[in-house]
């Protein structure tokens, strides 16, 4: 069973991450960290420059599938976002993982 985590829902706690989180760019996602709060919170965004709705979603799956497997080693206190960049539509889970891993080591944030 994955650690459990909260999910950043509301606009302006979204925005707040991304205009005071410190940003990590990968070649598939990019990663915003604000190391504040007592839990993890993720969100996840897909610009309309990604595609249309249905490159939009598999895209937003595959973060939140990579996330998923990375949760566990998260420290407390961390609320990330996680957008995608174009060249997520033709990536596979595996590479998606990868990137998100070395972000997240890139960013200090893993335990």
């Amino acid at each position: 069973m994955s650690p459990s985590f909260e999910m950043l829902r509301r606009g302006p706690e979204i925005k707040q991450v991304l205009a005071h989180g410190r940003r990590t760019t990968g070649s598939r996602v990019v990663l915003y960290v604000v190391p504040e709060g007592s839990s993890i919170r993720a969100g996840f965004a897909c610009p309309r420059s990604i595609g249309g709705a249905v490159v939009r979603n598999r895209a937003r799956r595959l973060m939140k599938e990579a996330w998923r497997g990375s949760v566990g080693r998260v420290r407390e206190g961390c609320e990330v976002m996680i957008v995608a960049r174009p060249e997520i539509r033709s990536a596979k889970l595996s590479e998606v993982s990868a990137d998100l891993e070395h972000l997240l080591t890139a960013a200090g944030v893993l335990r």
